[in-house]
């Protein structure tokens, strides 16, 4: 059971992070060069997840999944199952929840670029597509490490949203969370320890990566150009 939950977490993680990676770029980079009264209307929309409570927004993405909606029903129609209480609804739950957190870090990343290289660039004849991949992501690349690492772990320690729309079902939807509330609920301690350990121990050992690259970023930045 807990090789199994293991493997869902690590899946809808690694899933989740390269779909929010793929999104999350164009978004945070467009929210960083917007210049219009709506910009903080979108980005409080992008950051909700982050302070609105977990099983609010499982409850309308719930609804929202059913049939008895337009996107329910056009998923239903396409696939002949519901995104609930399925692993394909979970990516889904967990791509909105955790985009604030790999939004965010990549948005301020891009605001603080020196637009003075990108002008130089674009003297030069590079165009929109060039200046970008070859100055704004190899710029980027800490904070391209920092909301990767944020959008797994997020992911990893999902409860609320996950229990919402994906249940406890043992190898479709049971992740690691999931695995230890179900535990402690059967009173199985032992067992408890151990998932809760080991989530520890990641989270430790991430912190200490991100903390680790940080300091190498700091005491490097001097010699870089950006």
């Amino acid at each position: 059971m807990l090789i199994t939950a293991i493997w869902v977490t690590l899946k809808l993680a690694t899933i989740t992070t390269i779909i929010l990676l793929l999104l999350s770029i164009p978004l945070a980079w467009w929210l960083a060069n917007m210049q219009s009264r709506i910009r903080p209307i979108l980005e409080a929309i992008v950051g909700l997840p982050m302070v609105l409570p977990p099983t609010v927004l499982g409850f309308y993405l719930l609804l929202l999944f059913s049939p008895n909606y337009a996107a329910g029903q056009a998923w239903l129609s396409l696939t002949g199952s519901t995104l609930a209480f399925s692993f394909t609804g979970l990516v889904v739950a967990s791509v909105i929840y955790s985009m604030p957190f790999v939004v965010q870090p990549l948005q301020r990343a891009f605001e603080q670029l020196d637009k003075g290289l990108l002008e130089a660039a674009a003297m030069m004849g590079a165009g929109a597509m060039d200046r970008f991949f070859n100055i704004v992501l190899p710029c980027s690349r800490r904070a391209l490490v920092l909301a990767g690492c944020m959008g797994f772990a997020h992911t990893i320690g999902e409860f609320g949203v996950v229990l919402m729309i994906g249940g406890n079902i043992p190898g479709e939807t049971q992740v690691l969370s999931i695995a230890l509330f179900d535990a402690v609920e059967s009173q199985s301690f032992e067992m408890a320890h151990q998932i809760a350990g080991g989530l520890l121990l990641f989270a430790m050992v991430l912190l200490v990566f991100l903390y680790s690259l940080d300091r190498r970023s700091g005491k490097s930045s001097g010699s870089r150009v950006c």
